[in-house]
């Protein structure tokens, strides 16, 4: 017997990705040249699987700012934000964060997934309730197991069945705090916020968007689907991270109540971690400002973005979700084709996001596309041209 036998299933997984010089899965890159643009396995390749949807990571400013931190600053804290690691700019970023919403409150964590982490095990205790969608991302379900809250899942994108979860609760309700996401990571879908909003007012639950795909990306400013659904004073709290259109390293969450502000004294992940270095807050709060202007940005993105969908529905692939997303998950059938399909694009100069059980919902095998800002005509041209040497996947 072996502390590792439990693995055994994982290496049987892995080993059927094949043993090829370039891994489809933690794919090392080489070197990046750009905010689309990168080396691996030798090759020049068109990233098309980052996240950086606002194509904010080479951007003058945010490494101008960064480096001006690093010179005054040091390179890290060295301490929590409750000992020696709050400095002026932390501060700062969290008041930009809560002006930008409206909002009294605004806490930064060191990571969006702590962010979730620290607010849902303290939000929620052993007399509460945490409803979670079932396709919630893990960060979701981790903050949920950290807490000693009682924890019922609801039906992906199902607000009726939300609702007979919180009838149930009866008076108890109250307690009850629902978590959903604006932008579900995986198959890039949207819940039907307005309808989760009215189960959740119904009931005098509370509610928790977690905006880490759609900051940067819905809304006139950018704030997040609540912001482009005219649903902001409807939502209770607003998780989010730098790590997608902010460009960097770190997580928030907002809110409308004050009492937000206690959770720094309560909240493990947020007192026992380091807190993020001050370059990593300049270079956030320069790009949080880039992407409330951004309005260019979104539109250069939504281009991008209805092209791809337009184009890959007409080769006849299955999407993920048939509302256009900055993520297009193409679902294939099996491993064997998704694998395949990964190779392709990347013999083709293109890399994807290969998605595979255990790590996609309902077992599927997904391609994963993610699209930026900052992908020129000519690039878009490429990654739609690498999809038509290898058929519709089924």
């Amino acid at each position: 017997m072996s502390l590792f036998d439990k693995f055994s299933d994982l290496a049987a997984a892995r080993k059927s990705l094949g043993d090829g010089p370039v891994p489809p899965v933690a794919t090392p890159m080489d070197a990046i040249s750009s905010a689309t643009e990168a080396t691996i396995g030798g090759q020049p390749v068109i990233l098309a699987g980052t996240n950086n949807y606002l194509g904010l990571t080479f951007h003058p400013d945010c490494i101008e700012q960064a480096r001006q931190a690093l010179t005054r600053h040091g390179t890290g804290t060295t301490g929590s934000r409750m000992a020696n690691g709050t400095y002026r700019e932390h501060q700062a970023l969290e008041a930009e964060l809560g002006a930008a919403f409206g909002w009294p409150a605004a806490m930064v964590f060191s990571t969006g997934y702590q962010a979730n982490l620290g607010v849902l095990s303290t939000l929620a205790g052993p007399d509460d309730f945490l409803l979670v969608d079932a396709d919630s991302h893990a960060s979701i379900f981790d903050g949920a197991r950290l807490g000693s809250a009682q924890v019922i899942r609801f039906r992906h994108n199902d607000p009726e069945n939300l609702e007979r979860r919180l009838a149930r609760l009866g008076e108890n309700a109250s307690r009850a705090l629902v978590v959903v996401e604006g932008l579900y990571s995986m198959l890039g879908d949207q819940p039907p916020l307005a309808a989760f909003v009215e189960v959740v007012k119904k009931h005098g639950a509370w509610l928790l968007l977690d905006e880490a795909h759609s900051f940067g990306v819905f809304g006139e400013r950018g704030l997040g689907l609540a912001e482009q659904e005219s649903l902001l004073d409807e939502v209770d709290f607003i998780v989010g991270t730098f790590s997608k259109s902010l460009a960097g390293i770190g997580g928030f969450c907002v809110s409308p109540h004050p009492e937000l502000e206690m959770l720094r004294y309560a909240s493990r992940p947020y007192i026992f971690t380091a807190s993020p270095s001050p370059a990593v807050i300049a270079s956030t709060r320069t790009a949080l400002d880039l992407s409330l202007k951004g309005q260019e940005l979104r539109q250069q993105l939504w281009r991008n973005i209805n092209r791809l969908y337009g184009y890959l529905t007409k080769l006849g692939y299955e999407m993920g979700s048939t509302t256009p997303g900055p993520v297009a998950a193409v679902i294939l059938p099996d491993r064997k084709t998704a694998l395949a399909h990964w190779q392709g694009l990347l013999d083709a100069g293109i890399y994807a996001n290969l998605m595979i059980p255990p790590a996609t919902p309902q077992g599927m095998n997904l391609l994963r596309i993610s699209l930026s800002a900052a992908h020129t005509d000519a690039q878009m041209d490429r990654i739609l041209g690498a999809f038509d040497g290898l058929g519709s996947g089924q």
